[in-house]
Formats: structure tokens, C-alpha cells, sequence
């Protein structure tokens, strides 16, 4: 019998569509529980029950924040590990659209179940912290933590882009220095972008060579030169400036005279140093075969 377990963020409790699709497939004789997070830890708690019940697969059923939340604690564990499952219930729901994961829940769900597993890489941020997707640091983190809830409820990820038109006003680069292999910059930058996933912000394009099981991360810096045509240029196009810059690295150190923040698939780190490496193969995942994140 197939078993799973599906962790879903609280928000997405009364989505009947969803608890039609959980009935279809427990009719199918799919075993298939399901918990509902109330607040930080418990996805951490729902992964180490899963475990405890032979669980095949763990399913997560929110945004990024929540896929993250799972995925970091999947890559916790000792031993077999279950396989990660998606269900995108969330507001941009980012890694899930740039993996071709049907928006659908019926669809998704059937996937999570069913589809084949394979070994994905996961990023981890001073030991202790992770991200499936991608950290952003920079005037787009500021953009992301503070769009207000309403705005994301009734404009979904264009809520961001629309946001942060609205907040041209408070554009300000941070001051750090960047080191990784072979790779050395230091200055003053709008955005940062580490990916493992390609986009954040609701669609916006950030990483865009990015691939989830090559065991590296895509580091993009929009440098503060010329701060608002570099700004609108990188937001409204997908035009390279010389203001822009990328590398493909395993591992890199930020370090700042000052706090920066960085948002870590939602989940705001605040310090002045973080080192981010990339865990190759940390966690097996269920993707279409159409996947365009994996190599």
C-alpha cells in the first residue's frame, strides 16, 4: 500500500477542491494522512511522524515557505528519508511553477503521490538554515517581507512587482563583500540572488540558469551603479546590463559591515556574515518528467 503524509499550511485547510482530491486517492487505496500547521516547528514535528509511520512520501501543501519548511527538515533526518511531495497552494508558489508542477490540486496531488523520485540539491545557510529555492537579499527582500497580505490575497505574485513600483522611493543598496571559489566581489548591491530555483517575487526571472541537482547555486548581483535605469531595466525586461553579475559557485561567504537580511523562501536571516553552501543531492523529490530545473 502506498503510504504519504500531507503537511498542510493552515490557509489551505478549506480548499475543497483539495479535500476531494484527498479522498479520490485514499479511494484508490493510497494511504494518505493529513496535518495542518499552526504555526513554526510543527511541519518539523509532522516530517519526524511521517518517519515513525513508514511513510513512502511527505507532501507539502502551502507556498514556498511551507515546501521549504519541509524540505529543510526532510534533510535533517537520519537514515531513509521519504520522498518530498508538492501540492502549491501558496500566493506566487515559485519553485512549484518553475518545476512545472500543475497549479491544479487534483493534478499536483496525483503527482506528489505517484511520480517518480529524484535527488535534488538543497541550500544551507550558516549550518543551521535552508532554502529549496532561493535567497534574495537587497531592496527585492524588502520588497517580498513587506507587501502586505491583502495586496498578495487579491493580486497573487503580481502583488510584488506592484509593490515594489510603489516603493521606488526607498531604493537603497547594501554594502558587502561577496567570496566563493575563484570568485571575489565587494561594493554596493540593489539585489542579490542565490538560487537553487530560478524565480522569486511572484515569477520574476532572478536566477535564470539555475538547476536544482547540478551541486551548484547561481549567484546574480545587481550592483548599485546607476540605481534606478539598472533597477527598472532588470524588473520590467530580461535584458543583460552591465550592471549585472553571475556565477555559478558551491559555496559562497557574504560579509557586511552592517546587518543585511536575507529571505530564505520567506523566512527572513538577519546577521552580518552568512555562509550559503549547497547540499548535492541532499533530498529525492517527486517532479514531472518536463521538470526544467533539473539538468
Amino acid at each position: 500500500m502506498t503510504t504519504a503524509l500531507l503537511i498542510l499550511n493552515g490557509k489551505g485547510a478549506a480548499i475543497e477542491e483539495l479535500r476531494e482530491a484527498v479522498n479520490a486517492l485514499r479511494a484508490e487505496g493510497v494511504k494518505l494522512d493529513v496535518r495542518v500547521t499552526w504555526e513554526h516547528g510543527d511541519a518539523a514535528r509532522y516530517v519526524t511522524e511521517a518517519v515513525e509511520l513508514g511513510c513512502e512520501t511527505v507532501i507539502a501543501g502551502g507556498g514556498d515557505g511551507t515546501i521549504n519548511e519541509v524540505a529543510g527538515a526532510l534533510a535533517q533526518l537520519d537514515g531513509v528519508r521519504p520522498a518530498l511531495g508538492i501540492v502549491p497552494l501558496g500566493t506566487a508558489n515559485d519553485f512549484a511553477t518553475a518545476c512545472n508542477i500543475p497549479p491544479v490540486p487534483e493534478q499536483a496531488l496525483q503527482l506528489a503521490v505517484k511520480g517518480n523520485a529524484v535527488a535534488i540539491d538543497l541550500a544551507r545557510v550558516n549550518s543551521q538554515h535552508f532554502f529549496i529555492n532561493m535567497a534574495t537579499g537587497g531592496f527585492g527582500t524588502r520588497i517580498t517581507t513587506e507587501t502586505p497580505e491583502k495586496l498578495k490575497a487579491a493580486l497573487g505574485g503580481v502583488s510584488y512587482f506592484i509593490h515594489g513600483l510603489l516603493r521606488l522611493d526607498t531604493l537603497k543598496a547594501d554594502r558587502c563583500e561577496i567570496t566563493g571559489p575563484d570568485f571575489q566581489w565587494g561594493g554596493d548591491a540593489l539585489v542579490i540572488g542565490i538560487g537553487n530555483g530560478r524565480q522569486a517575487g511572484g515569477g520574476q526571472q532572478i536566477c535564470p540558469d539555475a538547476l536544482i541537482n547540478d551541486g551548484l547555486l547561481q549567484l546574480r548581483l545587481l550592483t548599485s551603479e546607476e540605481l534606478l535605469p539598472s533597477f527598472l531595466r532588470s524588473l520590467l525586461s530580461n535584458e543583460e546590463n552591465k550592471n549585472i553579475l553571475s556565477a555559478s559557485l558551491p559555496w559562497l561567504d557574504i560579509t557586511a559591515p552592517h546587518d543585511m537580511t536575507f529571505n530564505l523562501d520567506g523566512e527572513p536571516l538577519t546577521g552580518k556574515q552568512f555562509h550559503i553552501e549547497v547540499l548535492t543531492g541532499a533530498i529525492q523529490c517527486r517532479l514531472p518528467p518536463q521538470c526544467e530545473l533539473l539538468g
